[in-house]
């Protein structure tokens, strides 16, 4: 296994989307509807990720890891274990509910999973923020007076973001995103969110949607208080770094490289700017270029793999990996 792995894209549509992946990814969307998350690589029950391009091509993840779980992932790879990361792009057109992952502490009491999850800001539009944890000294008795009263708000930390910005968000801290950000998501393999607050919004079927007040506030981490972000920056240096995966970014300037050798582990490579073209060992001679990753693109690369990404214009690289461990 020694492909550069793409896949198609799992559009979701979301009360809070928009079209932002078509105007600004250049997508091609399904029509009218509000598109808020395209899940980019996802192996779970309810979702799979099929490979675009290549011999396997139209295979799912699922099936590769089971044909191929050494190559992909190394050697002490179980076949059946799932794929430990989901990678998203979220068109947050309206904000977010309020909303906690479970810690793993008290994941398998409420039967979820938890999740912990960095946000990378593409794009914004002036004044967007995001709010993430407490805002310092609050405690719970004040938290759950604030959503009976309809002012939770005063409660969490709202800070202003731009692109470039990033924060590691934790299983456990409160958040919820603004309107007006173009985020990349790339979080634990976990789809499981404890709605606390909804700012008084219905759902697509015109109704409330549901929350999730027990379970959130069992959830929530009382400590957390006023996290701050990773602002941008134009060099390279790791983002986010946490037991379940690390984030590198990577600033290459046009004809510059980034080499990733076989046999180490595998990684995933996600363009939030700009655009490479990635040669692999089958791909080295002139003739035989390899493909071409633009602005939005995500992609695995396997264990046994080893490729060049090579930028034809100043690209922003985000570098998934240790998460194989």
């Amino acid at each position: 296994m020694r492909e550069l792995l793409r896949f198609q894209p799992l559009y979701q549509e979301r009360v809070w989307g928009g079209r932002a992946l078509e105007s600004t990814l250049g997508r091609t969307l399904p029509p009218g509807a509000p598109i808020g998350e395209s899940w980019e690589v996802v192996d779970r029950p309810e979702a799979q990720s099929v490979v675009d391009g290549g011999p396997w091509n139209g295979q799912s993840l699922r099936a590769v890891l089971e044909k191929h779980a050494a190559e992909v992932m190394g050697p002490a790879w179980p076949r059946a274990r799932a794929f430990p990361i989901l990678i998203k792009w979220l068109d947050c057109r309206e904000r977010l509910s309020l909303q906690v992952h479970p810690p793993a502490a008290v994941a398998g009491e409420l039967k979820g999973e938890p999740k912990t999850e960095n946000w990378y800001i593409a794009h914004s539009v002036p004044g967007a923020g995001l709010i993430v944890g407490l805002k310092r000294g609050v405690n719970r008795a004040q938290f759950e007076q604030a959503l009976s009263a309809g002012t939770v708000e005063h409660c969490v930390h709202h800070f202003r973001v731009a692109a470039g910005d990033s924060i590691l968000v934790h299983s456990g801290q409160v958040h919820a995103i603004d309107a007006g950000n173009l985020i990349l998501e790339i979080q634990q393999n976990s789809d499981t969110t404890y709605r606390v607050y909804d700012w008084g919004r219905v759902g697509l079927d015109g109704q409330p949607r549901q929350l999730h007040l027990a379970q959130s506030l069992r959830s929530i981490d009382w400590t957390d208080f006023e996290p701050k972000p990773v602002r941008a920056a134009p060099t390279s240096g790791v983002i986010a770094d946490c037991a379940e995966f690390r984030i590198r970014r990577v600033v290459l300037g046009a004809g510059e490289r980034l080499h990733l050798r076989a046999g180490e582990q595998p990684r995933l490579v996600s363009v939030v700017s700009g655009t490479v073209r990635a040669g692999g060992e089958n791909q080295a001679a002139p003739r035989h270029p390899g493909p071409v990753l633009t602005r939005g693109d995500n992609a695995l690369v396997p264990f046994a793999g080893a490729f060049t990404f090579t930028a034809e214009a100043t690209t922003i690289l985000l570098v998934t990996e240790n998460f194989a461990g």
